[in-house]
């Protein structure tokens, strides 16, 4: 029997190369966990019904020598990147039947490494929420306590990983979709540098903050599918080429730089503040030197990005009007058309952005709200760039608490916009991060893990590896 909770990308090829079992003998025992938990879970929204064909293929080319550093890796997909040839719907009514008519770009990379597709994960719809509550097909639980969210919006990716039904998988992170609920579930996120791997082919949701990122069990999975994804694009114009930003070295000795101000702000919980500085004492103990920083501007980052989100949302889904694609809802005439189709395609939540985001826009706030938020956008990156002068990385918890109770903050959008308090100025500054399993905390007899967030500068990934390695003791 292959024990999938061990296993690892690095472990897999290993045993692939060592013929202890096929990629099919592994498909079988990835179809049969999903079989046991998706059920309960619902992280996948479809299982794809070629995957034991997909594992025939290359088990075969693994036969006649050909493999690659991915052959075989079972692979859940966020719905909102396409798959030629099949459905992706963003977890939307809108979407209802929408079959993808090329690959994504990151998609194209890794058929070209011989993965295997189990199928495509739940998420918040069009990727927004921070729970996947938002989804048209359902909420995604928590593998860990079935009573609390995934987190989101790539929580069925999230899941998908931490529940077993998959070794690693793909989500998107606008501001902080892959980080939050990876340290909800207890697994590794990333979110790239913006432009390190190309957009082309994922549904737009903020394009300027928007970026694909892995979801693994360990750091150095991380790093060998982000090394798979990388890479300029002539699809993606944001992608950038060589020496575009230099790429900071791994040095012997490393100075972390910690925002104290961020964390009084922050809405921790005792026990989450507890994790952190138990994870500063580990981060001192393994050599790094610990310096306090400021970061005057990012208090605005939240409301920053909750005006910049939706203005660029309310222009990306303007293209979902049922003419080309998708739901289509008869009216008396085209403009009928529109307002039926999106007022009963689009959930409350992409609804609601795409309000606030059309009035951030409107002549008459334009000024007061968009442009003072680009303003203060480039005021919050300046404050990074000058702590990157004097820090390697900064750190900060991923979340400001352990997964909450399904339906505990539906109702309550602020709250739940706060979740992202750590997370989202990366997006807004465009830098790597990524979040580390730190540690868990007690609720309801229930042990829930936190997560760590590592920032670095610009294309500086690598850093993030080499830290989250040495934490991890990989």
């Amino acid at each position: 029997m292959i024990d999938i909770s061990k296993l690892t990308i690095q472990s897999l090829n290993k045993h692939l190369k060592d013929g202890d079992f096929s990629v099919r003998e592994l498909a079988e025992v990835y179809l049969e966990n999903i079989k046991n938990k998706n059920p309960d879970v619902n992280a996948y929204l479809e299982i794809y019904s070629d995957v034991l064909e997909q594992a025939d293929v290359i088990d075969k080319k693994i036969k006649a020598g050909d493999i690659k550093p991915l052959s075989g890796l079972p692979i859940a997909i966020k719905d909102n990147i396409l798959i030629d040839g099949r459905v992706a719907t963003s977890a939307s009514k809108i979407l209802k039947g929408y079959v993808a008519p090329y690959d994504a770009t990151v998609i194209k990379k890794l058929k070209e490494q011989d993965v295997l597709f189990l199928g495509r994960a739940n998420m918040d719809e069009f990727a927004m929420g921070g729970s996947t509550e938002n989804s048209v097909f359902g909420v995604t639980k928590n593998p860990i306590d079935l009573s609390r969210v995934a987190g989101g919006s790539s929580g069925g990716s999230v899941a998908a990983v931490s529940m077993d039904g998959a070794l690693a998988s793909l989500g998107s992170d606008t501001g902080g979709s892959v980080r939050q609920p990876s340290s909800f579930c207890g697994v590794v996120g990333l979110k790239p540098t913006y432009g390190g791997v190309s957009r082309y082919g994922l549904m737009a949701m903020g394009s300027s903050l928007d970026v694909i990122g892995p979801i693994t069990k360990t750091v150095t999975d991380s790093e060998i599918l982000f090394n798979a994804i990388k890479g300029q694009d002539p699809m993606d114009s944001t992608t950038y080429g060589e020496g575009i930003y230099s790429q900071r070295e791994v040095k012997s000795k490393m100075v972390v730089g910690v925002p104290y101000h961020v964390l009084e702000n922050g809405g921790l919980s005792d026990k989450v503040r507890k994790n952190f500085d138990e994870s500063i004492e580990k981060l001192r103990s393994l050599g790094y030197e610990i310096k306090e920083i400021k970061l005057p501007n990012i208090e605005y980052s939240l409301a920053v990005y909750y005006i910049l989100m939706p203005a660029e949302v309310s222009s990306n889904l303007a293209r979902f009007d049922g003419v080309r694609f998708g739901l289509h809802v008869d009216g008396d005439n085209l403009l009928q058309d529109y307002l039926k189709t999106k007022g009963q395609g689009f959930g409350q939540e992409v609804r609601r952005r795409i309000l606030i985001g059309t009035y951030v826009l409107s002549a008459g706030y334009a000024d007061a709200y968009y442009n003072k938020a680009l303003v203060l956008r480039q005021k919050i990156s300046e404050d990074f760039e000058k702590a990157f002068s004097e820090v390697d990385i900064i750190v900060t918890p991923t979340t400001p608490g352990p997964a909450f109770k399904i339906g505990e903050k539906i109702n309550d959008p602020l709250s739940l916009y706060l979740e992202d308090v750590f997370t989202v100025p990366a997006n807004i500054v465009g830098i790597p991060a990524i979040s580390v399993p730190s540690g868990s905390v007690e609720e309801e007899g229930v042990s829930l893990p936190l997560g760590l967030q590592i920032m670095a500068p610009h294309n500086s990934e690598k850093i993030l590896f080499e830290v989250g390695k040495k934490l991890l003791n990989e």
